[in-house]
């Protein structure tokens, strides 16, 4: 049967009540979206008094809807009534029954959240697939089947993060932490200005092929291979409420060259403090004895004397500010191939001359109270 043939089946003859509901309908705009698609296909196809009497292919194109849909439209209207034709279908055979529910659900995460089997890093969909079998939890189950349920439970066991857990209870937790905090809370004294030290690694790189440059609606391109170029050792030193920072780039983080870093802050960065008050965290070479390994004892023992010596505690470095500094200049100046040391020292110098410029500083916020009330699991339950 033609598609003329079958829309003149199911003529829409709309009464003055039943076009007057419609147009209420889509008046107000309240109803379901399903509900006003088919009272416009209606008023479309109305052949009566008031009506333009459209077919199939002209409604189907102006609602931009299929012309099946018209069609059922018509042929519920003629057969079943206005009720009926806008009233969603009502489904003919049951939904198919959950394969992952209630206690089938909570065994697969309780398995997603496990250690995975020997000789995997973590669960896999196709390892949980087979798993949830062998186990009995169900009989049969996709993959994705398992990720729609992972998902839904925010669950991502093909994902880790490495992370700093900090211990239950540790009085030298605490107790370090809460000297730095002190530190932290101090007026700003030029006499006695706080340095923040922290260490970090950048690995150099060339390319092997040139790059080609951006250009509208084309992002910058970058070949995948690369020629390794040795790895140069980052010192930086921030003072905070100076809003001063420099950056020393070395071959190596040893002994000697920390103890030459410290030498360089207080005779060449800040020769006339009456003592700098030092935040580190707590690497074996972060000590006064290696002062020693560089110096003869006099000069080892004066630069010690330029100090106060305040360590973060151990899985703690997040309360040393120049870390906070070190992830700014990783986004900002070092998050791109450097081909050599050279390279390197020009470009943080140059961040480092516009930090410095605008004397950019840090608004610490995080105090001892706060420690006591959010870290407070941390602290020893004293009975």
């Amino acid at each position: 049967m033609s598609k003329k043939r079958r829309s003149a089946k199911y003529v829409v003859r709309l009464n003055t009540e039943e076009r007057s509901e419609l147009e209420g309908m889509i008046g107000k705009g309240r109803d379901a979206a399903y509900r006003l698609l088919k009272a416009r296909i209606l008023l479309k196809a109305d052949v009566g008094t008031n009506g333009d009497g459209w077919d199939d292919a002209r409604i189907a194109e102006a609602l931009e809807t299929s012309a099946s849909t018209v069609f059922r439209t018509r042929r519920q209207l003629v057969e079943e009534g206005l009720n009926a034709a806008l009233a969603r279908k009502k489904r003919e055979t049951p939904p198919t029954p959950a394969i992952f529910d209630g206690e089938a659900e909570a065994r697969l995460l309780q398995l997603a959240c496990s250690e995975p089997p020997d000789g995997h890093a973590r669960w896999s969909l196709r390892l949980l697939e087979k798993r949830v079998v062998e186990l009995g939890i169900v009989e049969a189950a996709s993959d994705s089947t398992i990720q729609r349920v992972l998902k839904k439970n925010a669950l991502k066991p093909h994902r880790s993060r490495y992370w700093v857990i900090p211990p239950k209870a540790n009085a030298a937790f605490v107790a370090a932490m809460e000297d730095v905090l002190e530190v932290y809370t101090r007026p700003h004294d030029p006499a006695r200005p706080l340095v923040c030290l922290d260490e970090t690694s950048k690995q150099l790189t060339k390319e092997t092929r040139t790059p080609l440059p951006m250009k509208p609606s084309l992002e910058a391109r970058f070949d995948y291979e690369y020629e390794r170029a040795g790895v140069a050792s980052l010192f930086m030193l921030f003072a905070p409420l100076e809003g001063w920072r420099h950056v020393a780039v070395r071959a190596q983080r040893t002994a000697v060259d920390y103890a030459h870093i410290l030498k360089d802050l207080a005779d060449t960065h800040f020769p006339d403090a009456e003592k700098i008050t030092l935040v580190q965290d707590n690497l074996n070479t972060h000590r006064p004895a290696s002062l020693y390994q560089a110096f003869p004892p006099t000069e080892a023992r004066r630069i010690a004397g330029r100090f106060e010596w305040h360590y973060t505690p151990k899985h703690g470095s997040w309360l040393n500010i120049a870390e906070c500094e070190l992830s700014i200049l990783a986004r900002q100046c070092l998050d791109r191939r450097i081909p050599d040391r050279a390279k390197l020292e020009t470009e943080i110098r140059a961040w480092t001359k516009h930090r410095n410029s605008d004397s950019a500083k840090v608004n610490w916020r995080f105090s001892t109270d706060d420690a006591r009330i959010k870290l407070a699991h941390l602290y020893p339950q004293i009975s």
